[in-house]
């Protein structure tokens, strides 16, 4: 399967300009070998048991997020297009009874596929909120004090006529979005960010990693920047289980 091999191939090139032309092609081959397994992975959350999930998807440092989340206070969850990010929906297993597990989400054109997403991602207890309800959705969350954690997937590049603040990344200068910067600073919640790691085919592990306690006291745009150093420094260790099939540089200067 070559999808979009243009795009991989362009992005894999200009983000890792000192490698080989071997190794650009062992990167864009161990890419799409781990691209089939990973829908094949998205899949089989359809079925998969929940004792399963638990088996193949582990999350590491929980007893410290959990203290976090005991106290009362809410955290924003940074994570990027890196491993299985479908299989973190999972997160709500290891979480402290009564904590609201969701994320944010592009609603599909098809309705079809948009219900089986849907229906894959809550299987596991996990609350998706479309994107344009997120405000109100946390606002209501914290109206009635209710404690969560929201994961963010915050790598996406915005449109052109939203491309106002800029960040280096993986040898490109970017456009990034800032929105969960705004409500984590807002809501006075914690900032953490998902470290995952494939062990081996259909098994990961997701390391929880505390970016700042305190966001509110960082100028603005450095808790982005943080996500973005701590997202290229794991995607430069294994760069095969990032998702290079997006144009995400599309809009770099």
């Amino acid at each position: 399967m070559r999808y979009r091999r243009a795009i991989v191939r362009k992005n894999i090139v200009e983000s890792f300009p000192d490698n080989s032309k071997r190794e650009i092609e062992l990167v864009e081959k161990n890419f799409y070998r781990f691209f089939t397994d990973n829908i094949l992975e998205s899949c089989k959350m359809a079925t998969i048991s929940r004792q399963e999930m638990s088996r193949r998807m582990k999350f590491i440092n929980c007893d410290d997020l959990n203290a976090v989340l005991r106290k009362g206070k809410s955290i924003s969850l940074y994570l990027g297009h890196y491993g299985n990010w479908e299989w973190v929906s999972s997160i709500p297993l290891y979480l402290e009874e009564g904590v609201i597990g969701a994320q944010i989400y592009h609603k599909l054109h098809n309705d079809n596929m948009n219900k089986l997403i849907l229906n894959n991602r809550g299987r596991m207890g996990a609350v998706s909120i479309e994107m344009y309800k997120t405000a109100r959705y946390i606002n209501e969350l914290a109206s009635e004090k209710k404690v969560s954690i929201i994961g963010f997937i915050a790598d996406q590049s915005p449109r052109k006529k939203d491309s106002r603040y800029f960040i280096p990344f993986l040898n490109h200068n970017v456009p990034v979005l800032t929105g969960t910067e705004k409500i984590t600073k807002h809501y006075d919640f914690e900032a953490w960010f998902l470290k995952m790691k494939r062990v081996k085919r259909g098994y990961y592990e997701a390391e929880f990693v505390r970016m700042h306690d305190n966001p509110k006291s960082l100028p603005d745009f450095e808790l982005t920047s943080i996500y973005f150093g701590m997202l290229e420094e794991m995607i430069k260790i294994s760069p095969e289980f990032y998702l290079w099939t997006h144009n995400r540089f599309k809009y770099a200067i």
